[in-house]
Formats: C-alpha cells, structure tokens, sequence
C-alpha cells in the first residue's frame, strides 16, 4: 500500500485544526477546509485558528480553504465536522473525494433522525470512498502541541490502516490499529452522553466515589450496545472505548463534561450552549443513543436518564433518584 503525502482535513473546528497540526508536523502536504471564511483568513495570514484553537500557533505549511475543489488533490482525507452535520458536509465533497480514496471518520457520535454510525453516513454520501475510523482520548489541545497522545485506528484493510497510521502518525501522536469500525466508533459516541452525567456527578457534588462507579456503569452500557451493534468487547476496552470514557469523564477540559457540570450547578442548558462556539456533542447524540438502545434491547439506564433530562422530560434531581433507586444487581448483568 503507498503511503499518503497529502492531506485533505475536512473541518476547523478544535480538533480539525489540530489533527491538521499534527499532520503537518509530520511532514504532510495539509490543506484544511474551514466552512467559515474568517477561519481560513486568520490561518493563512497569520498561522492561528482564532476562533477555535487560539493559543496555538499553526505549523507554516498549512494551507486553510472554504472550497472544497482546493481538496481534490488529496491522497487521503480526514472529516472532522461535527457528527450531526456530517452528512451535509460529505455530500459537499461527494464530487471531490476521487475513486477509492479513503476518508478518516473523526467525529463521535450517532446521526439523530437516522441513528446511523459515520460510517453508514458517510456509504450513503459517498460509496466511492474506503472508510477508516480515528478515535480515541484525546483533546485537540493536547494534540495541537505535541503532547503524547494514542488513538485508535480502525480499518477493514490492515496494509490500508497501517499506510493511515504511516501518515497520521508522530512519535507523540500514536495510532493503533484495528479492524473493528463498529467498535471504534460506539464508543467515541456513547463516551460524550456519558461524560456529560459524569460532569453532573461533580456539579451535585455527589462524590469521587459516584464518579468512578459513574464511569465504571457507563462501560458497562458502552459495552452492551457496542456489542449489540456489532463491535467487539475488547475494542471498547481499549483506547477508542474505556479511555475516550476516562479522559472525557475526568476533565472539565471536556465539553461535554464542563456541559454537565454546569448543568449539575444549576445551569440551564440553553444558557450553557449559547454561550459556547464549540459542539457539545453529547448533547445531539443522546436522543440517537436512547432510541438506538429501546431497538437493541439494551440497557442503557444512565444514557437513557441523561436523554430525558436533556429533553426537559424530567429534572435532574429526578433522575439520579430513579438512578439509585433501580433494584440491586449483579455486576456483569
């Protein structure tokens, strides 16, 4: 499999830029598309993304466009648009991505209305194109400066996968490989609902020991429909799975935990999202997550809670108490 030179990074929100960054950094041929005009000025003129990733300051050679044509060169492609706006965004490159050229899913989460995995959205868009799944705990900030990092790389092809991981790779960002998509991306998405009750758990004020027993049931429920859509238990044990859950459970540097915690303080959710720029994507996926589990028959009671309480179908308050009072258990049940 020939390696890939040049880079085509589909969205410049945080974690665009920053896997632009890094590729870059590497030695890649980066063009990055930003949907907004003011983005792609601020990076060609003065190597900074300041609406999304101020304080870094952007490798030379990264080239920003708003037209999707300046990707067409591309050997390969990351798309890094939010989840809910994925389809939308893939249908605009449909025409740019060339035949067997594959595309690096990198948003986390489920397509509300149609429940689909990026994967799904992205054989609908663009079926000419090989998928491949980039997921894992890491934050763009982290990334961005060159801070240690390790993913998980998924993709049905090995020699496919490790010609990705040749390209995306550094010394300090790490991919590693699997061929279990599913896997890969269930637990980037179940990870954001869980995170924002995680940060609920510490807004209330419940305790380090809630916390941890927060993150440990919620593996359990990542797991469950991981397993029901297809993915394999030890993928969700890996990077992509319970590690995504214990950066993103554990750090106010998470949107969406630094979404549940202000939501634990009292915080109304329409307050705390319009005061941000960036997606909170637990947020949009908690709806697909719960209707996804009523069709698996999956148990999902703590993703399920945070869906109505997103929904304003029942208070907080609620919600834990239904949460402590469901009947006691075994464990691996």
């Amino acid at each position: 499999m020939s390696g890939f030179q040049s880079i085509g990074v589909i969205g410049a929100g945080a974690w665009g830029t920053a896997l632009a960054q890094s590729c870059a950094q590497a030695g890649r041929d980066v063009t990055l598309w930003a949907f907004e005009p003011e983005v792609v000025e601020a990076i060609n003129a003065n190597h900074v993304n300041t609406a999304f990733l101020p304080d870094v300051t952007l490798h030379p050679g990264l080239c920003a466009t708003s037209d999707p044509a300046d990707l067409a060169a591309c050997d390969a492609f990351l798309l890094v648009a939010p989840a809910q706006h994925a389809r939308a965004t893939l249908a605009r490159f449909a025409a740019v991505i060339r035949e067997g050229a594959p595309v690096l899913l990198c948003a986390k989460g489920f397509e509300r209305g149609t429940l689909a995995l990026m994967t799904e959205v992205l054989a609908e868009t663009v079926p000419h194109a090989v998928p491949a799944v980039l997921s894992g705990p890491s934050f763009a900030i982290d990334v961005a400066r060159g801070l240690p990092t390790a993913v998980t790389l998924a993709c049905a092809d090995e020699a496919l996968g490790q010609a990705l991981m040749a390209a995306v790779g550094s010394p300090t960002f790490r991919p590693y490989y699997s061929n279990d998509l599913i896997g890969a991306e269930a637990g980037g998405a179940v990870k954001n609902v869980l995170a924002i009750a995680a940060g609920v758990v510490e807004g209330k004020g419940l305790g380090k020991s809630a916390h941890a027993a927060l993150i440990a049931r919620g593996f359990a429920e990542m797991t469950r429909l991981g397993e029901a859509l297809g993915g394999r238990r030890e993928t969700l044990a890996g990077l992509c799975g319970l590690g995504d859950l214990v950066l993103t459970c554990s750090s106010p540097q998470s949107r969406n935990m630094s979404c549940g915690l202000a939501l634990g303080r009292g915080e109304s959710l329409e307050a705390i999202l319009g005061a941000r720029t960036a997606v909170t994507e637990g947020v949009a996926t908690a709806p697909a997550l719960a209707e996804l589990a009523r069709r698996h028959g999956v148990e999902m009671p703590i993703c399920e809670a945070m869906d109505a309480v997103l929904a304003g179908r029942i208070s907080l308050d609620a919600a834990i108490d239904a949460l402590l009072a469901r009947p006691f258990r075994s464990e691996d049940a």
